[in-house]
């Protein structure tokens, strides 16, 4: 299937991609290669390997900055509502000086919020949406053209086919933790 081919970077990527650290060779090198994806009419499935530390938020937050500059929508999708909560707060913080709107889907928000949060999000008014499980229900209505998915395995079997329905649309960025042998 075709999908969205993203724009190359602009000086707004450039500008989002000074940290107070130095990237790996390896980050560097998922980095390109998760934006030539991004810039393929082909939607990308990816795989992110890497254990706790490694960096793997960073170079999902390079892709989506990358999709929100192109005015596109983003969803996180975490399997706890720990992991959504630490997501939001580190892209809120990586993002704080530009134009990007994140919001968050959980069950720690009330009926008013979530009301607000889902009728922001239909309308685009949210650039950045992360949450659990509950990104997948019926009432969630957004136009996203990046998924990124936090430890797959974690979710169940149904979650698990409406996200590979979802693949068939937009690029996918699934990041996972290396397993090693007695850990």
């Amino acid at each position: 299937m075709t999908g969205h081919t993203f724009p190359p970077d602009t000086h707004w990527q450039e500008n989002s991609s000074r940290v107070p650290f130095e990237l790996t060779a390896d980050q560097t090198t998922a980095i390109e290669d998760i934006k030539r994806d991004m810039e393929s009419p082909t939607p990308m499935d990816r795989l992110l390997c890497g254990d706790v530390g490694y960096g793997k938020t960073e170079v999902s937050m390079r892709a989506a900055f990358k999709a929100v500059m192109d005015g596109k929508q983003v969803a996180y999708l975490a399997p706890t509502t720990v992991l959504a909560f630490q997501h939001v707060k580190t892209l809120r913080e990586r993002f704080a000086g530009f134009p990007v709107r994140i919001d968050m889907l959980s069950r720690f928000r009330t009926k008013q919020e979530l009301k607000t949060s889902l009728a922001d999000l239909a309308v685009g008014k949210v650039d950045i949406v992360v949450g659990t499980h509950r990104l997948l229900s019926k009432d969630v209505v957004f136009r996203t053209r990046l998924l990124v998915v936090d430890e797959e395995q974690r979710f169940g079997v149904a979650h698990k086919e409406k996200i590979k329905h979802l693949r068939k649309k937009v690029d996918v960025l699934t990041m996972t933790r290396r397993r090693f042998p007695g850990r």
